[in-house]
């Protein structure tokens, strides 16, 4: 994507270091703290994933990358995993970095309307962040289902809607049903958590 220094608050979480394959995708919503979903840290049973095994980076592209930090800890929904199964409907984490990140983190909304955009990486081209701007939504009970396409990889990857002159996060992909892309919104629980500094846009 040419206009990927923009973007350099989208990264890669990964599980083995800072070059692995098969991993997820994280933004920066404040210096310390990656918003991403709580499968790709805990797995569909919730048994987690050591934290001292992952780590978010920041801009990856093509080997090189704006900036990276393993994770301290992390904190998935308090409803993901309330029965032994994953609710796709909360499946969000916070993930807090190590050393906090000086890169602008991407701001939150609770805002819904098109046009929807998805910024991410996929499995299949790990080493290249990947964006569609021109994605319709609508809401299918407590998701936002988006028409467009995700891949392996794309989990994790900030739902965005344009706030003014800027994007700003609504949500994050967590799945794909048939041709569109499934989004968990942004919700009091993240509301509440981001408190912590990352920037906020009331409706």
């Amino acid at each position: 994507m040419d206009q990927q220094p923009q973007w350099n608050a989208v990264g890669r979480v990964n599980t083995g270091g800072y070059s692995s394959r098969g991993t997820c995708t994280g933004s920066l919503i404040a210096p310390d703290l990656v918003l991403t979903a709580a499968h790709c840290v805990a797995g569909q049973d919730g048994l987690p994933v050591n934290a001292g095994k992952l780590t978010f980076v920041a801009g990856w592209l093509g080997g090189d990358y704006a900036a990276a930090s393993k994770v301290a800890q992390f904190e998935v929904h308090p409803m993901a995993y309330q029965t032994p199964r994953l609710n796709i409907e909360h499946d969000m984490a916070l993930l807090t970095l190590q050393t906090p990140i000086d890169i602008a983190p991407l701001p939150i909304t609770s805002r819904e309307e098109p046009p929807y955009a998805i910024v991410g990486y996929q499995n299949r081209r790990a080493n290249r962040l990947r964006a569609r701007f021109d994605c319709n939504g609508l809401r299918q009970h407590r998701l936002i289902r988006l028409t467009c396409p995700v891949e392996n990889g794309n989990s994790g990857s900030p739902a965005l809607v344009r706030n003014g002159d800027a994007w700003a996060i609504t949500g994050i992909v967590v799945a794909q049903s048939g041709e569109d892309a499934l989004v968990v919104p942004v919700d009091e629980w993240l509301r509440s958590r981001i408190l912590r500094g990352a920037p906020y846009t009331p409706d």
